[in-house]
C-alpha cells in the first residue's frame, strides 16, 4: 500500500452503514485518471486492461475480503445480504458490451474524448438478486453506493452513490459483475464487484459496490444531482436530464491521425457503438460534403461494431470523416458535442 492511503478511521461510519467496513482505505486516495491510447492504437475486438481508460473520482478502496458484503435494502420484501462467495454461487452470465467514459462532468459537454474500449464481463443478472427481495410497487429505481468516498469537483460526500430506473435494473444485460475479460476484476477496476450496465456511460456502473437499495425516488448524492446531468432541448422547453443511455459515436483506427501511408489504396476502419446498437456509418472524403456508407459489422450483444471502407486517394494531403447513426435513427452531429465525429488527417506519398 502506497504512503498515499487514506486510513478509514478518518471516515466516520454510522451503524446502518456498517457493510462500509470493508473498506480499509484508499488508494489512490482522489481523483485518477489514465487516458486511453490513441484510436489507431485500439486494433483488437476486445480491449485488454493495459488498453482500456481508466477513471476514479475519489479514490479507489481498498477492500477487506473477509468481511465484504453487499447489502439489499429499502422497498422490498425480503432484505438481502450476501459475500463476494455465496454471490458466485448464483448462476452467471457474461457479456461483451462496449464501455465508454462520459467524460468530465466539470467541462461543457462539447469535447468527443473517446474514452472508449469493449469488454468482456462476467457477474450475476442483478435482476436475479432483485426478483429474490422482491421490490414492492412503488420501488422506481435502484440505487447503488460504493465503498469509495471523499471529494471530487470541490464537494465531499461518504459514498458515491448512482442509480438506475427499476427498468434497466431488472434488464436481463445488468450485472453484478466480478470479473473482467476473463479474470477476477481488479481492485483499481472496482473489485471484488461492480454493478455493470451495458450501453450506458460508465458512470453508472458502481465500483467496490457494498449496497443496493430500491427507492421511490432518485439518489439524492452529487453524482446524481451536480454531476452527470445535461441539459436536453425538446421543442421549445429546457429540461435536465441524467447522464445514461450512450448515444452514437465512432472512431477511425485506420488510417491514423497523422499517417504518411506509401500506397494509394487505403482500407479504411474503425469502431461504432451507442446504446442501441449502429444501423449505419458514412465515410467522408471532403470535409463532410459528400457521405459514403461504409459496411458494418452485426453487434454482438453491446459489443462496438466494426465499419470499413476501402478508397483510392491521389498523392497529398487528406481528411476522413466517420459519421454513425444509431438503430433510433439519432445521428452523430459534426460538432458542438461530446459525440462529434472523429476526422483523422493523413499524407499519401506514393
Amino acid at each position: 500500500m502506497s504512503a498515499g492511503i487514506e486510513a478509514i478511521k478518518q471516515h466516520e461510519i454510522k451503524d446502518e452503514d456498517r457493510e462500509r467496513k470493508a473498506c480499509l482505505g484508499l488508494d489512490p486516495a482522489g481523483f485518477y485518471i489514465r487516458h486511453p491510447p490513441p484510436p489507431h492504437e485500439l486494433t483488437s475486438f476486445i480491449t485488454p486492461d493495459s488498453q482500456l481508460f481508466h477513471t476514479i473520482h475519489m479514490g479507489g478502496a481498498i477492500v477487506d475480503l473477509d468481511s465484504y458484503k453487499i447489502v439489499v435494502d429499502g422497498l422490498v420484501k425480503n432484505p438481502l445480504q450476501f459475500s463476494l462467495l455465496e454471490l458466485k454461487q448464483f448462476p452467471s452470465k457474461t457479456i461483451t458490451a462496449f464501455h465508454e467514459c462520459y467524460g468530465s462532468p466539470l467541462n461543457p459537454p462539447t469535447t468527443n474524448v473517446w474514452r472508449i474500449g469493449n469488454v468482456k464481463w462476467t457477474g450475476v443478472p442483478l435482476k436475479c438478486i432483485l426478483e429474490l427481495a422482491q421490490p414492492f410497487p412503488e420501488a422506481k429505481f435502484v440505487w447503488s453506493d460504493g465503498l469509495d468516498y471523499g471529494s471530487f469537483g470541490g464537494v465531499t460526500t461518504d459514498r458515491y452513490q448512482k442509480d438506475l430506473p427499476i427498468e434497466k435494473a431488472m434488464s436481463d444485460e445488468v450485472l453484478l459483475a466480478y470479473e473482467m475479460n476473463g479474470s477476477p476484476l481488479s481492485r483499481k477496476r472496482g473489485g471484488p464487484v461492480r454493478l455493470i450496465a451495458p450501453g450506458w456511460f460508465g458512470t453508472n456502473m458502481t465500483k467496490w459496490i457494498c449496497r443496493i437499495s430500491l427507492q421511490a425516488e432518485r439518489a439524492g448524492g452529487p453524482f446524481t444531482t451536480k454531476f452527470y446531468n445535461e441539459v436536453h432541448s425538446s421543442g421549445n422547453r429546457e429540461e435536465i436530464r441524467p447522464v445514461w443511455d450512450v448515444e452514437p459515436n465512432s472512431m477511425i483506427v485506420n488510417p491514423a491521425d497523422g499517417a504518411k501511408l506509401q500506397t494509394n489504396e487505403v482500407e479504411v476502419w474503425g469502431w461504432a457503438w451507442s446504446a442501441d446498437g449502429i444501423v449505419e456509418v458514412e465515410v467522408s472524403l471532403d470535409e463532410g460534403t459528400t457521405f459514403s456508407n461504409a459496411e458494418i459489422e452485426a453487434r454482438k450483444e453491446f459489443s462496438w461494431q466494426r465499419f470499413q471502407y476501402s478508397a483510392t486517394f491521389p498523392s497529398g494531403s487528406h481528411s476522413l470523416m466517420a459519421r454513425a447513426t444509431s438503430t433510433s435513427g439519432a445521428q452523430q452531429p459534426v460538432s458542438g458535442r461530446r459525440n462529434h465525429v472523429h476526422i483523422a488527417h493523413f499524407t499519401v506519398e506514393q
